[in-house]
C-alpha cells in the first residue's frame, strides 16, 4: 500500500483528510498530514516530515500531496523526494485525495497517475441552473 502524506498550510491537509473520510467512510491506513504553520522552522519540520515519510513507506512508496507550488510546504516536501520511492505533486485538492486513496494499492506510479487525473477532473464549470426559484 502506497503511504500519503498531506502537507499544506496551517490546518488545510487536516479537513482534507476528514472530508475524504466523509466520502470514503474510515480512516485510511498510512494517511498523515503535516500542517506547516508561520512561526514554524522548516528545518525542524523537514527533520519531523522526513521521519513521517518513512513511517508511512512500508516498501511501496510515498505520495506527498502539498497545496501549492513554490510555497514553504512544498519547498520542504519537494526536499524529501527520491526517485522511485517519494514522489510529491503540488495542488492538492479533494477529488485528487480521493482518487489517490482510491488506487493506493495500485503501483506509485499509477497512484500518481490517477491522482493528478482526479485533481484535474475534479475542476469544472457546473452546468448552470435555468430556474433558481423552483
Amino acid at each position: 500500500m502506497i503511504g500519503i502524506l498531506v502537507v499544506t498550510h496551517e490546518n488545510l491537509g487536516e479537513h482534507l483528510i476528514r472530508c475524504a473520510i466523509h466520502v470514503v467512510g474510515d480512516k485510511p491506513e498510512q494517511l498523515k498530514h503535516f500542517g506547516v504553520f508561520v512561526e514554524d522552522d522548516p528545518d525542524d519540520l523537514l527533520v519531523a516530515m522526513r521521519g513521517t515519510v518513512q513511517q508511512l513507506d512500508t516498501g511501496n512508496g510515498v505520495l506527498i500531496l502539498c497545496d501549492i507550488f513554490g510555497a514553504t510546504p512544498c519547498n520542504i516536501a519537494t526536499r524529501l523526494t527520491e526517485s522511485g520511492r517519494v514522489f510529491c505533486i503540488a495542488g492538492v485538492n479533494l477529488p485528487m485525495l480521493i482518487r489517490a486513496l482510491s488506487y493506493r494499492n495500485e503501483t506509485l506510479s499509477t497512484v500518481i497517475e490517477k491522482a493528478l487525473e482526479g485533481g484535474k477532473k475534479g475542476m469544472m464549470v457546473t452546468p448552470e441552473v435555468i430556474d433558481h426559484a423552483t
